[in-house]
């Protein structure tokens, strides 16, 4: 029997990408839950008490939402619309920031210019099998993310996002000064994130523009606030 070498190629090229396909599960909708940790280099962490972070993520739409015992922040993003909305709850004090597509690139402009080097060493953390990649940030400080290949984000546009990792991050340490916060994710929930997660809430807060805070930041800086 003659083989058909060209039936034989299709049909070798489909099945490697089916393997491929298999190999990494997209996440399209879905709950991830990080427990935030602290500590000073050179010493063992911390858990900070009732420090979490929750995404919420759609295939166009995405709320984190960071809880700490100073307060609540969440920042809601719809890839779709090209605008979103960052809620501050910190002393009594609610603030709701809105977003357009550029403020939202602006904010997340630290993480989407990460160039990542990527190591052969691997890692099991909370049952995710992860890889380590290493950056360096504009400000050069390092910056390590573990990260699990076997899960990939659909929504690559929310809070947070390393749009150019080819996994999941599980584990990523941010470093401000001689602190470095960690984040570790504990837990997936696959079902679909119910579509109020991502309304904006209509009264009880104070309203202005994401450049009108930037400002207002940079007032409070240089007056030592």
């Amino acid at each position: 029997m003659k083989l058909n070498y060209s039936l034989f190629i299709f049909s070798f090229s489909f099945f490697i990408m089916s393997v491929n396909a298999q190999a990494q599960h997209s996440l399209d909708d879905g709950t991830l839950q990080y427990n935030i940790s602290i500590h000073a280099a050179n010493q063992e962490s911390t858990t900070i008490p009732g420090a979490t972070l929750t995404l919420y993520l759609g295939k166009t739409k995405s709320s984190s939402v960071m809880n700490s015992s100073l307060g609540t922040e969440s920042a809601v993003f719809d890839n779709t619309l090209g605008k979103g909305f960052i809620l501050k709850e910190y002393s009594g004090q609610k603030l709701m920031i809105t977003a357009t597509q550029n403020d939202w690139q602006q904010k997340n402009q630290w993480n989407n210019t990460l160039t990542f080097t990527y190591t052969d060493e691997t890692k099991t953390i909370n049952g995710f099998n992860c890889k380590k990649a290493t950056a360096v940030t504009q400000s050069g400080k390092p910056f390590t993310v573990y990260y699990t290949p076997d899960i990939r984000i659909t929504n690559t546009q929310y809070n947070n996002a390393f749009p150019q990792l080819p996994g999941l991050p599980v584990q990523f340490d941010l470093q401000s000064g001689n602190l470095i916060f960690q984040y570790q994710l504990t837990g997936i929930n696959y079902s679909v994130v119910p579509a109020n997660i991502f309304e904006a809430p209509k009264s009880g807060y104070r309203i202005m523009s994401y450049q009108e805070n930037q400002q207002l930041r940079k007032t409070n800086e240089s007056l030592g606030l």
